[in-house]
């Protein structure tokens, strides 16, 4: 390539979309041309040229002027463009495409994909959680099991991480069973316990008073069971 050609191959610029238009137009109901014929409206609208004919637009398509006309028609009626009128600072009114719609829809499209994807993770989370559950007792969990578990996550908030921190913890202390769970999760919750990080933190910080504790309470029986020496006091 010469010189020339690079220079007039940078002055045709690039356009900027954004990727989410990319892999969202299908769910957006958009077909491949239709895209095109958006992209080709957007890269004129960068040129200055923000109401391009269906000829225009065809000449760099492989589609005639007629159908162009077609889904320009079909895109306003499905809401992704729309035409504005206005009036120049001499008093000419003119006509433009608005891109405004279409980046509305992209908007939604991407809010809503994201909190499908946060359902279907949330829904393998509670599946995962149960199983674990399943494993560490060893049996399928009860009704009044599992009614528990949904009363933990949805009425307690309590993040699906953070009930099998509490399990690990019931695990630990020999003490496998629901009471002991929710009791956990309770002093947790009070404690402002909201991370694996600070569960196990806490966790490490409770077994040891634990184990403080449990010395002194045997230092304390060693002392009482320690024979009191008899002092006869009339022979001082």
């Amino acid at each position: 390539m010469q010189k020339v050609d690079f220079l007039q191959w940078l002055r045709e610029g690039s356009i900027n979309i954004p990727a989410v238009l990319l892999t969202e137009y299908k769910n957006m109901q958009l077909t491949e041309q239709e895209l095109v014929l958006l992209l080709h409206v957007i890269s004129f609208s960068e040129k200055g040229n923000e109401f391009p004919t269906p000829v225009e637009l065809s000449d760099r398509m492989t589609v005639s002027g007629f159908e162009c006309t077609d889904m320009l028609r079909t895109l306003i009626q499905k809401g992704f463009i729309e035409i504005i009128e206005g009036y120049s600072s001499e008093g000419i009114r003119f006509e433009r495409y608005s891109l405004e719609p279409l980046w509305e829809k992209v908007i939604q499209q991407f809010m809503q994909s994201r909190k499908q994807e946060k359902v279907q993770a949330r829904q393998e989370e509670e599946t995962d959680l149960y199983t674990c559950f399943e494993n560490e007792f060893g049996r399928p969990l009860s009704p009044f099991e599992c009614e528990t578990l949904a009363m933990w996550m949805d009425d307690d908030q309590h993040d699906p991480l953070i009930i099998k921190a509490a399990l690990r913890e019931a695990v630990i202390s020999g003490k496998l069973n629901f009471r002991y769970i929710d009791r956990i999760l309770f002093e947790w919750k009070k404690n402002g316990i909201k991370t694996i990080e600070q569960a196990k933190s806490y966790g490490r910080k409770f077994r040891q008073n634990q184990g403080q504790t449990s010395k002194a309470v045997q230092q304390e029986k060693r002392v009482q069971s320690r024979p009191v020496p008899f002092y006869n006091w009339l022979e001082q």
